[in-house]
């Protein structure tokens, strides 16, 4: 059916060809045909007429009975229009948009209302296909030509449109549409017919859509553009201080380029100088949240200049309690952006000392209660939020139980205007971040107070690492000043042994074995060794004993080693040894190391007394490397690692802090010297290395030691190509002819070294001081092949002699003789000086042998 009226304004289909049952045309010729035949019956005669009239009513029969069957299969159907679905009917016919649906081969099937308005037809005749209709615009003709494309493939496509004039007219602005196309596929008809393929078009005009959204956005870049140029700065940060917003403005003042700005790229740290980052995402509860804060801090320009500012800071937080992004609004407080100068200078100063100042201030109530902190505060005590009644604010509450009432006095007395500000030592209570930190507080009263209730300010200063580093320098001093003494005391046991062991020596040498007095004399021999082996662990404790250091490999030192220490455990205790792959070598004297070794495996075992197991573990440490025991002494190197752990009782904190003390000792009277482990720490450190114990009751203890890594020289590398080939064989003729100058301040050490070199064949001049050699070498006018003398000597000690003695005799040469080591007194030498050594006690044969080398070369 066609509409052929024009003014028709309902809501009708202009053209809906979906179903039609029947043709008026036929009807009508049908109707013409009848009433001609009728015509021409009359017409005729009667005779004629009856054949006719016989003829047309089989005729009108037939085709009686053929519609009576082709209205049983449905071949032909009664009635003028069939209604359909009448609710999907009235939806189309009234919807706002444009509805167009077409056939396979184009043709309008159906058009509504509402597209003939868009496209301005004024009949049913004026009704064009969506591609027609906006075939007229340039801008339309790429966009309709994926819509067709779409609509030929049989799948759905959406596009907006913009056409510079309304659809069917040359003026009136520009105007938007949305259109839409999708494949509609009617059911197989009653008769058996193929189902339709349709294609349904669906046009909207946006325009007013798109002008609403552009006022929207035009609105909202006004606001932003008005926020950008606000006099005051912006920001917004998220809880993990990552600053998501910043203005123009506080971008100018920071030296930050808006344009390459990225919400996130930055954080407060970058923008807040020292700690007062923690002012702003510092909260006190809930309760806290949705309160507008003022902060006055200063903030970090790009360049590292400060701005000094105040902050009006609020933090949202939802009804399930989750913090949103803060607003912060940015006040300049730089000189020449505030009206009243005299009080802005003020306040800025006062704010850059309050939150810049390295000492935690807070003010406290009458309460206890802490009230404003700065930032050093909140770092230094952490998230202290607000409990019921405020008593997770109470200042005394984060403190060691064993010092709250001298704090809580403290309190007391400022609130009562009696602040004398004492200083008040205290441990913070807390986890393991703050628990052995150290705090010490002064409290001063308020005098006036602010309104607020506050009567007193209290300063807290950390202390830790302080009494950390006192606690290690008294050790240290303790360990000096116990480490003198037993040098001292070796130095002096050092002469008499050797007197002991020479003159033990001149008995043996004129006493056969078959003397009874030779046993008695080899007794005294062999005491006198025990004890000088004890003096060697007292110099080895001072760090003064003599060492040969060598390049080792510790993997073959602990090889070497194994049998000895499995020996020495027994078979209650289970050795296991875990050698680091590619060890560094290390410099040390072998047989120092391996005591060491064997006093840490000796001790590991008395701690085992039912067995366990003692391991020792080797391993490269690298200067990158981080250990939980490294003490700030300590510096940065590459390290060889030893660890010797036992699975014994513990060591128990109070005796951690003597171990290294020598005499110390837990074990029964007579079992132990107590120089064990003061012997381990003094070859540790005399090596260069360092030596920590951690221990735990009931598991066991280990001792880690730490050799420097030994890089070797080119010295070292030519002196190993030579080889022990090309070192001198030692002569076995100790005897000799040369004149010897010695010179020994102790008497009877000096006694034996002269009666042993006189045995020996050599001409001897005796010295009791430096004074007396200069004035011996003077006499014998300079005639000595080789001086022999003590270092620590009277007004004029070994050193300064040989300095002396070079001034006449630079090619003289001289043996030194010491109970302290080597390194001890060659600092005090000109660089390059040649010299040999002796350490004490010496026996006659060691004196007689070090004698010989020394004139050999």
């Amino acid at each position: 059916m066609v509409e052929t009226d024009a003014g028709n304004t309902g809501s009708e289909p202009v053209v809906d060809r979906a179903e039609k049952t029947g043709s008026i045309g036929l009807l009508l010729a049908l109707a013409l045909g009848l009433v001609g035949a009728a015509v021409v019956l009359a017409l005729m005669r009667r005779e004629d007429a009856a054949i006719w009239v016989q003829i047309l009513l089989g005729l009108l029969a037939v085709i009686g009975v053929f519609a009576l069957f082709a209205g049983a299969i449905g071949l032909v159907r009664f009635g003028a229009r069939r209604d359909g679905h009448p609710l999907s009917k009235a939806f189309l016919d009234t919807t706002g948009e444009g509805v167009v649906v077409t056939d396979r081969e184009g043709r309008i099937v159906y058009a509504n209302r509402a597209y003939a308005e868009l496209i301005r037809a004024e009949a049913a005749t004026d009704i064009r296909t969506v591609e027609r209709s906006f075939a007229g615009d340039p801008d339309a003709a790429e966009p309709m030509f994926r819509l067709a494309t779409a609509a030929r493939d049989r799948r759905a496509a959406r596009e907006e449109i913009r056409t510079l004039s309304p659809l069917g007219r040359s003026e009136g602005g520009p105007r938007w549409f949305r259109v839409r196309v999708r494949p509609l596929d009617l059911p197989a008809g009653r008769n058996g017919a193929s189902p339709a393929a349709l294609t349904v078009w669906q046009v909207a005009d946006i325009t007013r859509d798109r002008d609403e959204q552009e006022t929207s956005f035009q609105e909202l870049q006004q606001v932003v553009t008005f926020l950008d140029h606000a006099p005051a700065g912006f920001f917004s940060a998220d809880p993990r201080g990552r600053i998501t917003y910043l203005n123009a403005t506080l971008a100018d003042w920071l030296g930050y380029d808006l344009a390459k700005f990225e919400p996130g790229g930055i954080g407060l740290k970058d923008i807040v100088q020292g700690q007062g980052a923690a002012l702003i995402t510092d909260l006190n509860g809930p309760a806290d949240a949705n309160k507008t804060r003022i902060i006055d801090l200063d903030l970090v320009k790009r360049n590292g200049q400060s701005l000094p500012v105040r902050l009006m800071h609020k933090v949202p937080i939802s009804g399930t309690g989750v913090l949103g992004d803060s607003r912060t609004l940015v006040l300049n407080r730089s000189p020449g952006e505030d009206v009243s100068e005299a009080l802005r200078a003020a306040e800025v100063r006062f704010a850059r000392f309050f939150n810049s100042t390295p000492i935690a201030i807070a003010s406290v109530d009458r309460e206890g209660r802490i009230g404003r902190t700065n930032a050093p505060f909140l770092k230094l005590f952490g998230d202290i939020r607000m409990g019921e009644g405020g008593e997770a604010r109470r200042l005394v509450l984060q403190v060691a139980e064993s010092r709250r009432a001298d704090l809580s006095a403290a309190l007391e007395a400022a609130g009562q205007g009696r602040g004398d500000i004492q200083p008040i030592e205290a441990e913070l209570a807390g986890g393991e971040d703050k628990r052995h930190r150290s705090v010490r507080f002064f409290v001063s009263a308020v005098q006036e107070g602010d309104g607020e209730g506050e009567t007193a300010i209290v300063y807290a200063l950390e202390t830790t690492q302080q009494r950390e580093l006192e606690q290690q320098f008294a050790q240290s001093m303790k360990m000096q000043a116990i480490g003198q003494l037993a040098g001292g005391i070796a130095h002096d046991f050092n002469n008499v042994l050797t007197a002991i062991i020479g003159f033990s020596d001149l008995l043996l040498a004129s006493h056969r074995p078959t003397d009874p007095s030779f046993q008695d004399i080899m007794n005294i021999k062999q005491n006198a060794n025990r004890a000088a082996a004890l003096v060697r662990q007292l110099l080895a404790f001072s760090r003064r004993q003599t060492l040969r250091p060598e390049v080792i490999r510790l993997g073959d030192t602990l090889a070497d080693l194994h049998m000895l220490l499995a020996r020495l455990l027994g078979e209650k205790v289970e050795l296991s040894v875990v050698h680091g792959r590619d060890l560094w070598p290390v410099k040390a004297d072998t047989s120092q190391l391996e005591q060491v070794i064997v006093n840490l495996a000796v001790n590991a075992r008395d701690a085992m007394p039912n067995g366990g197991r003692l391991t020792i573990v080797t391993r490269n440490v690298s200067a990158d490397d981080k250990l939980a025991y490294k003490t700030p002494g300590m510096p940065a190197a590459d390290y060889v690692s030893i660890e010797v752990t036992d699975t014994g009782t513990g060591i128990p904190p109070d005796i951690m802090e003597k171990i290294f003390e020598p005499f110390f000792t837990t074990k029964a009277v007579g079992q132990g010297t107590g120089l064990g482990l003061s012997t381990v720490y003094g070859i540790v450190k005399q090596t260069g290395g360092f030596v920590y114990c951690s221990s735990e009751i009931g598991k066991g203890t280990t001792f880690h030691i730490l050799l420097p890594r030994h890089v070797e020289t080119e010295v070292e590398r030519e002196a190993d190509k030579v080889g022990p080939e090309g070192q001198q064989q030692q002569s076995t003729d100790l005897t000799g002819s040369a004149t010897i100058l010695l010179v020994e301040d102790e008497e009877a050490v000096r006694a034996f070294a002269s009666r042993a070199l006189r045995s020996r064949g050599y001409t001897v001049h005796e010295a009791g001081s430096g004074t007396e050699a200069l004035a011996v070498m003077e006499e014998t006018g300079g005639r000595i092949d080789l001086v022999v003398s003590d270092v620590v000597m009277p007004e004029l000690d070994g050193p300064s002699l040989l300095r002396e003695l070079r001034k006449q005799r630079p090619e003289l040469k001289i043996i030194f003789v010491s109970g302290y080591a080597e390194d001890a007194f060659a600092k005090n030498l000109p660089e390059g000086e040649s010299f040999h050594f002796l350490p004490k006690p010496f026996s006659l044969k060691q004196l007689a042998t070090a004698v010989k080398d020394a004139l050999a070369k």
